[in-house]
């Protein structure tokens, strides 16, 4: 028996409890810290000068430093920087670069939100500064001591205000991941297929796309007491081989066409659902889908009259031409995904063991992504070939959606075969 496994579990332990019972500092504290932070920051400032200065100029410079510092936290900057990396003067600029309309956009969002509580652990810290620690632990991979050491705020406060963030942001799901209905919709629609590649005769009964139906796998720490401390096997190599279902989340989206989220469903690893709750859903309100629409979705998903999937098993030109079609699309959805990973890299794999948190952590990044496309601030990621989003080979059928695939597959086949003659 390794007794590293034992060290390591027990120190996740520990590492929990710590993020669910660390209390924030009272304002006594947090002014004792705030001070020791101010003489740490003269007394090295005086060392840096003393060093590169004659000694009179040391002396006048110094009082006159003395007379107007201030303490800031760092402005949000949407590029990663190593921790080793000097501060630029730029970092502590006030809040006027387009990052900063995003963070008064965001602090805004939650200044008019129906819950007005005040956030747990913030101790004195502006909303727009809270907004700001947040996005910097969310758009980087940087630890909680480097943003404690960038804000001078308790590493222990700093997790506190960075749960809140999230927990109030969730409050706004319904506002900002909304199905689209009426107008907004028929917007939303775009064609199945070119409509240079389709002749007038054939428009009628190929549907428009609403949006595209897939998931992705967000990697987070195995909760205490998933581990297997008897095997001798090393802990990085039994995530490989042995892949836990507890070791990530699955995050199930529909986006539109230019990427924004209009569904997103977040579960276990062991919870698997490939679209049957949608199904459901639409199903039950077949308003949502407007007249002559659907959804498209990869193989694994299931077949129904609102959800359009690839064909399976042997395929002759008519399917192999279908699921061309439906590929087009799916690449959507695969950019969306790159771009929610590149700006929100804390997704990359989420250090948390508790569900419920890392749940709430995923869900604010998707609605994020949502504020920001719809302020104009593109993040194109790059799409891993190993990252594609697929599915698995067979989903859930029904008659009425075989029948209409097969309808639309054979219209689009028909404009195929006059088009080559």
């Amino acid at each position: 028996m390794d007794v590293r496994e034992y060290v390591l579990s027990a120190g996740r332990a520990v590492l929990d409890m710590v993020e669910r019972e660390w209390q924030p500092l009272s304002p006594g504290e947090l002014e004792q810290r705030l001070d020791q932070a101010v003489e740490e920051i003269l007394e090295a400032d005086l060392m840096a000068k003393v060093k590169t200065q004659p000694a009179p100029a040391v002396y006048v410079q110094l009082l006159q430093s003395q007379a107007n510092v201030q303490v800031q936290p760092q402005v949000l900057q949407t590029t990663t920087s190593s921790p080793t990396e000097k501060e630029s003067p730029e970092l502590r600029e006030p809040l006027e670069t387009v990052e900063s309309a995003a963070v008064n956009h965001i602090a805004d969002l939650l200044q008019t939100s129906k819950s007005r509580a005040r956030m747990a652990g913030r101790a004195r810290l502006s909303l727009s500064h809270t907004v700001q620690l947040s996005l910097t632990l969310l758009t980087e991979r940087v630890s909680y001591r480097s943003v404690s050491r960038r804000f001078h705020l308790e590493k222990g406060n700093i997790h506190r205000i960075f749960f809140s963030f999230c927990e109030r942001v969730n409050m706004l799901e319904e506002r900002l991941i909304r199905w689209p209905v009426g107008t907004e919709a028929a917007e939303a629609l775009f064609p199945l297929t070119s409509p240079e590649k389709v002749h007038e005769e054939v428009q009628q009964g190929v549907p428009q796309v609403l949006g595209v139906l897939g998931h992705t796998h967000i990697p987070i720490r195995l909760p205490i007491g998933k581990h297997d401390v008897e095997s001798r096997v090393s802990e990085v190599k039994r995530m490989k081989k042995e892949a836990h279902p507890d070791s990530w989340l699955n995050l199930q989206l529909v986006c539109d066409r230019k990427g924004r989220f209009l569904h997103c469903r977040i579960s276990k690893g062991s919870d698997v659902d490939r679209g049957s709750a949608v199904r459901d859903k639409l199903k039950q309100h077949p308003e949502l889908m407007p007249a002559g629409s659907c959804l498209v979705a990869r193989a694994g998903y299931p077949l129904t009259a609102q959800i359009l999937t690839p064909y399976s098993g042997s395929l002759g030109p008519r399917e192999e031409h279908f699921n061309k079609t439906l590929e087009d699309h799916f690449h959507i959805l695969d950019q969306a995904v790159a771009s929610l990973r590149a700006r929100f890299q804390r997704l990359r794999y989420l250090d948390i063991g508790n569900y419920d948190r890392a749940r709430a952590v995923v869900l604010t990044a998707c609605m994020l992504h949502n504020v920001f496309l719809d302020m104009g601030q593109v993040v194109q990621g790059e799409v891993e070939k190993e990252e594609a989003i697929t599915g698995e080979e067979v989903g859930e059928v029904c008659d009425e959606g075989v029948h209409r695939r097969d309808t639309i597959s054979d219209l689009l086949f028909k404009n195929t075969d006059s088009g080559n003659t």
